[in-house]
């Protein structure tokens, strides 16, 4: 008893399988040069197949008789360095067309396959990506025990207070003036140029104009 795990992935009810000739130039191929797209040698059903429950699964392309479910053509989809289409390469001039890999034992054949409509050929793609990137998930980076603030040294804070009889000369106004820090002990804080001035001289006042009499 076969127990290997089945997923469909992707289901078209009708897609056309088309008789294609050798390939012209390494570029691609090319659907215009298929002949009469309207006469498929096929019509039948496409489903994609995930077997597997373990990465990497295997993906293949089924094409079967859509009313009894017979088995028409298989071609596996493996994408790879040498291989990046991975049996299914879509064509140059169409996003409806694609050439399939057929494999049966060790033959090989290249037939041409399309769909219809252009959003199931797009959900069709769709399928293919998600099942690749599930291949190969992203690997998770190792995370450290202490984190990078506390393995990098402490620097020691520094001191920017005046210190006594230290002065400083602030530009205030176009006048430039001199704040000198606080002597400590007793009459600290006092004088003219404390009365919470910050130690700033103002210029005086103009003079009163004279009274009328």
């Amino acid at each position: 008893m076969d127990s290997t795990i089945e997923s469909i992935l992707f289901i078209a009810r009708e897609v056309y399988v088309y008789q294609i000739p050798p390939r012209q130039s390494n570029a691609g191929y090319r659907a215009a040069e298929w002949g009469e797209m309207t006469e498929p040698m096929w019509r039948g059903r496409l489903r994609v197949i995930e077997r597997g429950s373990d990465l990497p699964t295997e993906c293949l392309l089924h094409l079967e008789d859509k009313d009894s479910g017979e088995l028409f053509a298989q071609a596996p989809y493996k994408p790879s360095k040498q291989n990046p289409n991975g049996g299914c390469e879509a064509v140059l001039d169409s996003s409806r067309y694609f050439v399939l890999t057929v494999v049966d034992g060790t033959n090989r054949a290249y037939i041409g396959m399309g769909f219809p409509e252009r959003s199931e050929a797009f959900d069709f793609n769709v399928a293919l990506q998600d099942w690749s990137k599930r291949q190969n998930p992203p690997k998770l980076l190792p995370t450290s025990s202490s984190s990078s603030s506390s393995s990098a040294p402490t620097q020691p804070s520094r001191d920017f207070s005046l210190k006594e009889g230290e002065t400083i000369a602030i530009k205030l106004g176009g006048l430039s003036t001199k704040k000198k820090a606080p002597a400590t002990g007793a009459g600290a804080g006092g004088g003219a140029g404390g009365g919470g001035l910050g130690g700033f001289m103002l210029p005086p006042p103009p003079p009163a104009p004279p009274r009328g009499r």
